[in-house]
């Protein structure tokens, strides 16, 4: 692509670089020039134009930006119209982003008129929230190029949509009274969002006997346990009662604060999650990274876990009786 300015007399077939006025209004940048617009512009007493000329094998921004976003774009992700060079890629329903940071990496390395941009790996999305955007930031492309990052991002993006559509509640009793039907009520809410249904909250006394005989009775396809007392150990009340039930655990402890007493385990086949109290309240929580990986099928365990402490450090929480800051 050659760019920069010429005189009027040949603009012609040009795309005009930079918005103009002219009698009645404005040229917008973008436009192919035709004969009339030159006449509009000389009538400014303008002499010269800035414009960018297309070589062969070339291919417009809007072009090039259609074809990068069919080729990256995965399940779950529709298309927005192109436009100014951009597309962009909507999730379908309720997910996960499921991103390949190297494909998007090596898409990006191609050309630097050629980008994609996404929210980060694993974001929940609501249904037509917008997963990422291809931007063309030049008039026109090598097809070459094109060739090349449709390759190196070829399906780089998709939605992990959700495969679990139904959940149970457990809490425990220590007379907390009002923070049983909260924790109900923000629980319901989370799995809502992401399209599944919360179809038994049971309490039952903070033991490990009466709890494990509602783990054994709990028909979700994933079981959450919220204890009224937090749970401080692998041995505690409900990694016991889990154990006694017959599941496993799984997995204790997360390097994501608030969160880091959530529990991971596995009951004839289902996934459990022991929720920390800090899920009581709607504020984001590092069970919920885990709650939503394991309702949308992403295999989630102790490495995953233990891996999300790089920007694990949530936002703070006023009511938290030990704030993070030391107070003089």
């Amino acid at each position: 692509m050659r760019f920069g300015p010429v005189p009027l007399d040949q603009a012609e077939g040009g795309v005009l670089a930079h918005s103009l006025p002219v009698a009645g209004g404005r040229l917008r940048k973008g436009k192919r020039l035709e004969a009339a617009d030159l006449a509009a512009l000389a009538a400014t007493g303008r002499v010269e134009v800035t414009v960018a000329r297309l070589d062969p094998g070339d291919v417009g921004e809007d072009d090039a930006a259609l074809a990068l976003a069919r080729a990256v774009a995965g399940p779950g992700l529709e298309l927005q119209p192109v436009g100014t060079g951009r597309v962009n890629l909507l999730a379908t329903g309720p997910g996960l982003a499921r991103i390949d940071a190297a494909r998007v990496d090596a898409f990006n390395a191609v050309d630097g008129a050629i980008t994609l941009a996404s929210v980060p790996r694993w974001q929940r999305m609501d249904p037509r929230g917008m997963v990422a955007t291809v931007k063309i930031i030049a008039y026109a492309v090598p097809g070459a190029a094109i060739a090349r990052a449709c390759d190196a991002g070829a399906g780089a993006l998709a939605l992990a949509a959700p495969v679990i559509d139904t959940a149970s509640l457990i809490q425990t009793d220590v007379g907390l009274g009002a923070h049983l039907e909260k924790g109900a009520e923000v629980t319901r809410a989370r799995l809502e969002r992401l399209g599944a249904r919360l179809i038994e909250a049971r309490t039952v006394p903070h033991r490990a006997e009466p709890l494990a005989e509602a783990l054994a009775a709990a028909a979700g396809g994933i079981v959450l346990i919220l204890t009224g007392s937090a749970t401080s150990d692998a041995q505690d009340v409900a990694p016991a009662a889990l154990r006694r039930a017959g599941g496993r655990l799984v997995h204790f402890g997360m390097p994501v604060d608030p969160g880091n007493l959530t529990f991971l385990g596995e009951l004839g086949g289902r996934p459990v999650l022991g929720l920390p109290g800090s899920s009581r309240s709607p504020a984001l929580s590092g069970s919920d990274w885990v709650l939503e990986r394991l309702v949308c099928g992403v295999p989630v365990g102790p490495a995953e876990i233990m891996g999300m402490g790089v920007g694990g450090l949530l936002k703070e929480i006023p009511t938290r009786p030990r704030p993070r800051a030391q107070r003089g």
